[in-house]
């Protein structure tokens, strides 16, 4: 046993990571300030100045941080896409249960967009843009590749049981999914006004996501027989009945 006198004392701690987790909350503050400018006010009105002064900054740490305004952007966009795939991953799938699974992604993708609106918005401001900003970024394809390999191995595994269609291309179910939750989403205000229905109601969000999950769950299964029930065909508790012209021309 060593002689406790001379045992190697342990070094003393020095203290570190103060100010790398100071500079840390500075800029986590204005990328949270950020969001919300630029969901409030697009990229074109959402000003240096206006982020700064929500965030209790400086313009310069701005520009110390992100290097510019598109810079910024940027990162605000990357930010949204990362939560949106962490949230995802952290649902329990169970890809030898794919039609559990995959009714689990529709329900998760329909509901985020629902939860988070500030999203929806930031991705309508960036496609007027035509996209320019986010293609500059060097991160945002690995989310969607992740979500797209999700899908992928749930679509094998119904394959490999016989539920699913072999000729599935996993891209194009990510991107059935993401229209029906992002379209609802985006359009629901001039959907209600125009449809006369309350399409915020807890009824005709509920009745939107089974109809999306039998559609998509349809689409996607190896046994192509269709009965001829329509689908949730009870819909007295919140559509509002239409004249007769009007579902004819709706069918």
């Amino acid at each position: 046993m060593a002689d406790s006198r001379t045992a190697a004392k342990p070094k003393p701690q020095r203290r570190i990571g103060v100010r790398e987790a100071a500079a840390q909350a500075t800029r986590d503050s204005i990328l949270k300030s950020a969001t919300k400018v630029f969901a409030k006010y697009g990229y074109d009105g959402g000003s240096v100045e206006k982020i700064s002064k929500a965030a209790k900054s400086y313009d310069r740490m701005i520009y110390y941080y992100f290097g510019s305004k598109e810079g910024l952007f940027i990162a605000v966009l990357e930010g949204i896409y990362q939560r949106m795939d962490d949230a995802e991953a952290a649902i329990a799938l169970d890809a030898s249960r794919p039609v559990e699974a995959l009714t689990e992604v529709i329900r998760f993708v329909l509901g985020y967009y629902r939860r988070n609106p500030e999203f929806v918005t930031l991705l309508n401001t960036e496609n007027l843009h035509k996209g320019r900003h986010i293609s500059k970024s060097l991160r945002a394809r690995e989310y969607s590749s992740r979500a797209v390999a999700i899908i992928a191995e749930i679509l094998a595994s119904g394959a490999v049981q016989g539920l699913f269609r072999k000729d599935l291309v996993a891209r194009d179910i990510y991107l059935l999914i993401a229209s029906t939750g992002y379209f609802y989403t985006s359009n629901r205000h001039t959907l209600t006004a125009f449809l006369g229905e309350p399409m915020e109601s807890p009824d005709a969000v509920t009745h939107w996501e089974d109809f999306v999950i039998e559609t998509l769950l349809r689409t996607v299964r190896a046994d192509e027989a269709q009965d001829n029930t329509p689908p949730h065909e009870d819909t007295s508790k919140w559509q509002k009945s239409q004249p007769a012209a009007s579902r004819a021309r709706s069918s």
